[in-house]
């Protein structure tokens, strides 16, 4: 187990020396006031070669220290930590290195939630929930999983960013002659879109704040969005766009009915779909099994809006991993809609923005700075 005073390095075998120069695995820094939770994420990471834990230790200060003499390409950084908490070491952990990734971690509470929210408008890059009880089995091991599945992604888009300096030229839209070779874009809907729909997962919340932020108030129609966050999250992340937009903004109830200029987030641990009924659309919430390992997941949301809207629905897919949204992009564009991605370059992971570009289901693949624009003019009815 990890030393609650003296940095340490794990590797493994649960000793091994810090990473050298040549190592390719993925170094990580586990901040955290509790030895058990430095020992339990140290465990976890060190089962995976590509992963290595080149420090561990106890408070935000040791963490702003280690930072400035070691290579890092991951921080696990806890938020409640005696001396410095993780709020407040946070900015100075990106004076000493602005490309590092941090995953804040934190129990489910809407304190902790919030936090983390403000964290990562701070510079942040995810977050993780951490298990409520270390006797909680299927909590531990459902932890595991998504800790190594993020800290790898996290850590492949570190190394990328100091491999590729400088961005590739991102597509852009339809007959622009600007898409890359692997991404072939289809014209958009020549049907004004009556919702805007949107899916993201890693890196989403920052994505979401700049997209919606920018998007211009004409923007009329009503906005759904499922971003892969746990309960308690989805209310104050509902909570932040409101502050951050001025527009209504609400974690979605079961029955709710969608009405124009309004946000709706999908509450965690339920797919939110639509239902059509009396000329209105209802939202619902259901229990079904999670859809690529995924709940609430953007799939659903897509099938059930695009059996209702057909053309006249508009997706937008941000930075995020794995491939959630792509069958039901497919659904959109089947259904006549449109699809638009967030690029490569300013995208946290490419994953989930990435299916959907190289299956050639979109209109525009654009940075997130250019996507609100261009969705405000296909919103105002115009194409690409």
């Amino acid at each position: 187990m990890a030393n609650v005073h003296n940095p340490v390095a794990a590797g493994p075998r649960g000793g091994a020396p810090p990473a050298s120069p040549g190592d390719d695995a993925v170094r990580v820094m586990v901040v955290d006031d509790s030895a058990v939770i430095r020992g339990l994420i140290t465990r976890i990471l060190d089962a995976d070669p590509r992963l290595r834990v080149v420090a561990s230790v106890s408070d935000g200060q040791r963490a702003v220290d280690r930072v400035a003499n070691t290579e890092i390409d991951v921080i696990i950084l806890d938020i409640e930590m005696p001396v410095m908490d993780g709020l407040t070491a946070l900015p100075h952990i990106l004076k000493a290195d602005p490309d590092v990734k941090i995953l804040m971690a934190s129990t489910l509470t809407l304190r902790n939630a919030d936090i983390s929210m403000k964290a990562m408008r701070l510079g942040a890059t995810d977050y993780i929930p951490k298990p409520e009880a270390s006797s909680n089995i299927n909590g531990r091991e459902e932890f595991g999983r998504n800790l190594l599945e993020k800290v790898r992604s996290l850590g492949q888009a570190r190394r990328r960013a100091r491999k590729s300096p400088s961005a590739p030229v991102a597509a852009q839209s339809a007959g622009a002659g600007k898409a890359t070779p692997s991404i072939t874009l289809r014209p958009s809907s020549r049907v004004k879109p009556r919702i805007i729909a949107i899916g993201s997962s890693t890196g989403g919340p920052q994505a979401l704040f700049t997209f919606l932020g920018a998007l211009t108030k004409e923007v009329k129609q009503p906005i759904v969005i499922t971003q892969h966050m746990p309960p308690k999250f989805t209310t104050i992340l509902a909570q932040h766009i409101g502050q951050n937009t001025g527009w209504p903004s609400a974690e979605a109830s079961d029955g709710m009915s969608v009405e124009d200029g309004t946000i709706y987030v999908a509450p965690g641990d339920f797919h939110m779909i639509a239902e059509s009924r009396g000329g209105s659309t209802i939202l619902r919430l259901t229990s079904e099994p999670p859809e690529n390992f995924c709940r609430p997941a953007v799939d659903p949301m897509l099938r059930s809006l695009s059996a209702i809207y057909g053309p006249a629905i508009l997706t937008v897919i941000l930075t995020g991993m794995g491939h959630d949204g792509m069958k039901g992009a497919q659904c959109v564009v089947d259904n006549g809609g449109t699809v638009v991605a967030q690029d490569e370059a300013s995208s946290v992971v490419w994953g989930m923005p990435g299916a959907v570009a190289t299956n050639g289901l979109c209109s525009a693949v654009l940075p997130i700075d250019e996507l609100a624009p261009h969705v405000a003019m296909l919103a105002r009815g115009g194409t690409s």
